[in-house]
């Protein structure tokens, strides 16, 4: 009775075996015929269930470890193996890579398809036996598989698959953009017997590959997806190539193109590339996202925002911030590509890159000897202008610009250029500047980021700038910028005031109007109650004034008029009004010498107890030159006028009895000269002897004849200089002798209390002297030093005192 009932036992064994694949089939369907209601429920009756359903499970996880997946990663490793070393035709090369993939795919979709009816088993067993699987996974046992076919992929992943899966979707890629493009081939000028290749897939038109590769790719896709791996094994690679794909594409749409605005462009691009591409992986082809699944929708739709756009504006932005030097310098045609860098900033984190990508590139190719001032200032404007667009609160001006501000510090002609371009209608820049009318807004003034009156266009500022300077700086216009570099209003009027009156001197033109318009904005800007502008008023009107005691000294109703042998004007100038001049020494001939005094007397009489003081370096002459063959009308400067007068006396002269006669320097003399052999008036013979050239060529010595000279008036029209050289003191003259003033005071102070420290010498100048000149610490201490080299002052310990004798 014992054996009847194992023998049954072991047949019923048999037949659940065969129904749940146990022993490893699954090729056999239910050959004996049992229906299976018949076999779950001998299942039931044995209270076997959990026992048949783990081994049955047991026995697709066995297959899919040691036949299903090694099977399918074979075919990539044997595709490496016979690929390594050998060179492949691009057409046939895409399509055999294809053709692998497919093969590969097709087998492991069609063995994990196998698998369908006895996971359909078990789910009956499980539902009739009370049997239960792992219920932790949600979606029933069919998402179970698909879980462990997943896993058991990545275990068993050889290092060659990626590889291999990222030249499979990059040459289905080329395809796909290559029609959306159009074909980019340019047709060969001349006919020839070579076919062209498509711009797709690389083989020949006439055996072109696209559409097959194309189907090859859908049919993965969708098997891929079937399985629940095409995310799994493909998403990172599909990732790494449409990022690779934008990069190339945002580098190629901006290099060196600023002018036109080109993120909508480049959205419009993604948009259509991206989501057109994904559409084809995901939907097998273009236009079925909208009636794909929602968890499709939901990716492409994720990735596309959180993935590709984001990579979009990054890509953008770090190229755009490799060029935004050439950005910054060619605004502001370049304001286009500004604000597409203003909107992807705001959607990136790459503020410091950019600070210290344009910091790093104003260091390396602006902030060096080689670049002229004018260059460099004309940069900080447009970097002033352009980074207003990029940030409307000027943190990020204010981080970029401080190392230009303090090269500019230190560069000696930078006050002067800024001034000239104020003041240089040809400046188009900083003139117009001029004509706002507006104060100035310095370091130390009141900011107006606290009035309310626009609050619904309030933003606070960036969460950097706290450690930054105030925000009336950030937000001021370009003037005061300028002024902020050195953080005083008088150094710019000095200089000013230094321009205006080389101007006036240097163009002996009694037309004021312009000098008078920039003087009345510059009123506005600089405020008018400063005691440097009142002096250069006084200067515009010493112009008008001169004007008009030369019309009445020259009148015909002046009785000097009668004495006169050739017309003199004058600028006359109130000296404690205008800087110091550039003195130069220079004997005028008797006969001009006589003509001044003539002039000073008639100023004496129409002006009363009034007398002049003349510069006679200073002025132009007007000067016709009578030669043997020809006559030169000229107008040159008073030692110019002086050296050519005493040719007349005689035709050769050397340097040292000129400069005898003349009391000009040999080396000054030496250069003026220069000027009369370039006219082709005198010629050196001789080192440092001159001749006068009567024709056009040199006759022998002695047998040129003296030119006539007459002098005509010291007046007007524009002269034909050889050197442009200021009438004025440089700078550093003109504040040398500003300083002087304290000079009687320092030695006073020492008289009286013995020895005094800088500090206290400051202290009591600053009381004393107030508001005639003014002097920092560190300017009174160089004063002070120089001095001592000249033995004027003693110095020891820290305190100045006077030297016994």
């Amino acid at each position: 009775m014992a054996a009847v009932r194992t023998a049954d036992s072991r047949q019923q064994w048999e037949i659940i075996k065969k129904n749940f694949c146990i022993d490893g089939d699954f090729s056999r369907t239910n050959d004996s015929g049992e229906d299976l209601q018949l076999v779950v429920r001998l299942v039931q009756q044995l209270g076997a269930g959990q026992l048949v359903l783990d081994l049955a499970l047991d026995a697709i996880w066995l297959a899919l470890r040691q036949s299903i997946v090694p099977k399918f990663w074979q075919h990539f490793v044997t595709f490496e193996a016979q690929k390594n070393g050998k060179e492949e035709d691009a057409g046939e090369g895409s399509v055999e890579v294809m053709s692998r993939v497919a093969t590969a795919v097709s087998e492991l979709y069609d063995s994990a398809g196998s698998f369908v009816p006895q996971i359909n088993r078990c789910e009956m067993l499980c539902e009739h036996s009370g049997a239960k699987f792992e219920d932790c996974i949600p979606g029933g046992l069919m998402e179970h598989f698909k879980l462990h076919l997943r896993a058991t992929l990545h275990s068993q992943m050889p290092s060659s698959f990626t590889h291999l899966l990222h030249k499979f979707y990059s040459a289905a890629f080329k395809v796909f953009y290559q029609a959306e493009v159009g074909n980019q081939v340019e047709e060969p000028e001349e006919v020839t017997d070579e076919p062209v290749p498509c711009g797709g897939c690389g083989g020949a038109t006439d055996a072109c590959h696209c559409q097959a590769i194309t189907n090859t790719f859908c049919q993965v896709n969708k098997q891929l997806y079937g399985l629940d791996l095409l995310e799994r094994l493909a998403g990172d690679i599909i990732s790494s190539l449409l990022l690779s794909v934008i990069t190339d594409h945002v580098s190629a749409t901006c290099r060196d193109s600023y002018d036109q605005s080109c993120i909508n462009q480049l959205e419009k691009w993604v948009e259509n590339v991206v989501v057109g591409w994904l559409e084809l992986v995901y939907c097998g082809s273009r236009g079925q996202l909208s009636t794909a699944d929602a968890s499709i929708q939901t990716m492409v739709s994720n990735n596309l925002n959180q993935t590709y756009m984001t990579a979009l504006y990054h890509t953008y932005t770090t190229t755009r911030i490799d060029q935004l030097f050439n950005i910054v310098i060619e605004y502001p045609e370049s304001q286009p590509a500004l604000e597409d860098i203003r909107e992807c900033l705001d959607r990136t984190h790459l503020r410091d890159r950019l600070v210290e990508s344009l910091r790093s590139a104003i260091q390396t190719r602006l902030l060096h000897p080689g670049v002229n001032t004018t260059d460099v200032l004309h940069a900080y404007i447009s970097a002033i202008k352009a980074l207003r667009v990029l940030d409307p609160k000027g943190v990020l001006l204010e981080l970029v610009s401080e190392p230009v501000r303090q090269y500019l510090r230190g560069r000696e002609d930078t006050v002067r250029y800024i001034v000239t371009s104020l003041t240089d209608e040809s400046c188009s820049e900083l003139s117009e500047e001029l004509l706002v009318a507006a104060p100035l807004v310095l370091d130390d003034s009141h900011s107006d980021d606290d009035n309310m009156d626009n609050w619904e266009t309030w933003t606070p500022d960036p969460v950097h700038a706290h450690n930054l300077k105030s925000k009336s700086q950030r937000t001021a216009d370009i003037i005061s910028m300028l002024v902020n570099i050195y953080g005083s209003k008088d150094v710019f009027i000095t200089e000013y005031r230094t321009i205006l009156a080389d101007r006036i001197l240097s163009q002996f033109s009694y037309d004021t109007e312009r000098e008078i318009r920039y003087l009345e904005h510059l009123k506005v800007r600089f405020g008018e109650t400063l005691a440097l502008l009142h002096k250069c008023e006084v200067m515009v009107k010493d112009v008008a004034d001169s004007k008009r005691i030369n019309t009445s000294i020259n009148s015909d109703e002046n009785p000097h008029r009668e004495k006169q042998k050739f017309p003199v004007s004058a600028m006359i100038l109130s000296a404690q009004f205008w800087p110091s001049f550039r003195e130069e020494r220079l004997q005028v001939p008797d006969e001009v010498t006589k003509e001044l005094e003539n002039y000073t007397e008639a100023f004496q009489d129409l002006k009363g107890n009034r007398t002049l003081n003349w510069k006679p370096h200073l002025g132009q002459v007007q000067l016709e030159i009578e030669l043997k063959n020809r006559t030169l009308n000229l107008t040159v400067t008073p030692t110019q006028a002086t050296i050519i007068y005493h040719f007349q006396e005689r035709n050769r002269w050397s340097i040292d009895d000129l400069s005898t006669m003349t009391q000009v320097p040999k080396t000054v003399l030496r250069r003026k000269i220069t000027y009369w052999q370039t006219q082709g008036v005198l010629q050196e013979v001789e080192s440092d002897v001159f001749v006068l050239v009567e024709g056009e060529e040199t006759g022998e010595e002695g047998q040129t004849a003296a030119a006539g000279l007459p002098l005509a008036d010291i007046a007007p029209p524009a002269i034909e200089e050889d050197e442009a050289e200021s009438v004025m003191a440089s700078a550093q003259d003109q504040r040398e002798e500003e300083l002087q003033v304290f000079w009687s005071y320092i030695v006073g102070m020492l008289t009286n209390l013995d020895c005094l420290p800088l500090e206290r010498i400051h202290a009591m100048l600053k009381m004393f002297v107030q508001g005639s000149v003014e002097c920092s610490p560190q300017e009174l201490r160089a004063f002070l030093d120089r001095k001592v080299r000249q033995h004027q002052l003693l110095l020891t310990n820290g305190l100045y005192k006077l030297p016994k004798n």
